[in-house]
């Protein structure tokens, strides 16, 4: 699988990452041993980049991830995780003290004495300009608790404030083929800058995949059915802010673009890879199959012009009055 330097990290990770959200808890249940065996057919179709978080299943992403490590000794993979989502979000939370609670929960849960990449978890906005805030990141690299530090965004305003940061090495931010607002500053500014850019959210929870319809039934635990409207946290992260009966619609449109031999989830995935900028998407699986069917994303040729236009054109028409002013 192709390989891309991550920003300011000076790492190479696979332009096919895996996003391990689902692994840890929000999505419905994951068994430890289903869980175990994504991880495994990720890594055996050249996935060398894991993304997690540390209220993941309150760390149990972070420790399926550490096991599996502990257990393939030999695999070179680069793991992501973020921090900040455990303690109410005021700004006067995120300091150093806390910084080191929690990376040290993080090293531990993980197995190992330094983390590749600590992302500030989507915190709020006044967190981006505080200089405190950049040098107790800073003072965790000096200690060798992390290696680079980067952070998960909700707004292309929170990105390009952090992108001016010297030490930011990544920003993770929502993109995909229904929220296109990145491409216009964010993705130009970062590639100024040798910021990486990690896309997250890139099948809009799977609306990309155009396995839903209206009468789809989501399990109480998972957010697709508790966080339409922003009830448990950000609107954005859930079907990428697109109301359910509008994004139903444009990715039935979306599915007729598909090139033959690829599906819709995989069209989504080869769109991102080509943006100009992008270091690597995560999707998440929650089964072996789905892992191998994303990594082959990655090898499809790219997507010709007049489909690149037609996206641009769906959006433009369904998605742009909805969310694209709002993030």
């Amino acid at each position: 699988m192709e390989q891309r330097v991550l920003g300011r990290t000076g790492r190479e990770v696979s332009v096919v990452g895996l996003g391990t959200w689902q692994l840890g808890a929000d999505w419905g249940q994951v068994r430890e041993e289903d869980a175990l065996a994504v991880l495994d057919a990720a890594v055996e179709c050249g996935v060398t980049f894991l993304d997690t978080a540390d209220v993941y299943g309150d760390g149990r992403s972070e420790r399926l991830i550490g096991r599996f490590l502990a257990e393939r000794p030999g695999v070179d993979v680069f793991v992501a995780t973020k921090m900040g989502r455990r303690v109410d979000q005021l700004p006067e939370h995120y300091n150093l003290a806390n910084f080191r609670s929690w990376t040290d929960r993080s090293r531990t849960n993980l197995g190992v004495e330094t983390l590749d990449l600590v992302q500030l978890h989507c915190p709020p906005t006044p967190v981006f300009s505080s200089d405190e805030v950049f040098d107790a990141l800073d003072t965790l690299v000096a200690e060798k608790r992390i290696a680079a530090y980067g952070v998960s965004v909700e707004t292309c305003a929170q990105a390009l404030t952090a992108i001016a940061r010297p030490g930011t090495a990544s920003v993770q931010i929502i993109l995909n083929p229904f929220r296109l607002k990145p491409l216009e500053e964010v993705l130009p500014a970062a590639a100024e800058a040798g910021v990486g850019i990690i896309a997250r959210v890139p099948l809009a929870s799977g609306l990309l995949s155009g396995r839903y319809t209206r009468e789809t039934v989501f399990s109480p635990d998972d957010h697709r059915a508790f966080n339409r409207h922003g009830e448990a946290f950000d609107q954005g992260e859930t079907f990428s802010g697109v109301d359910y009966e509008t994004g139903l619609e444009a990715a039935a449109e979306f599915a007729e673009l598909a090139p033959e031999g690829a599906t819709p989830a995989q069209t989504a995935l080869r769109w991102i890879v080509q943006q100009p900028g992008v270091t690597s998407v995560i999707p998440g699986a929650r089964n072996p199959g789905q892992a191998r069917a994303n990594a082959g994303a990655a090898a499809l040729p790219p997507l010709p012009r007049e489909t690149l236009d037609a996206i641009t054109g769906l959006y433009d028409r369904r998605i742009r009055p909805q969310v694209h002013d709002r993030w």
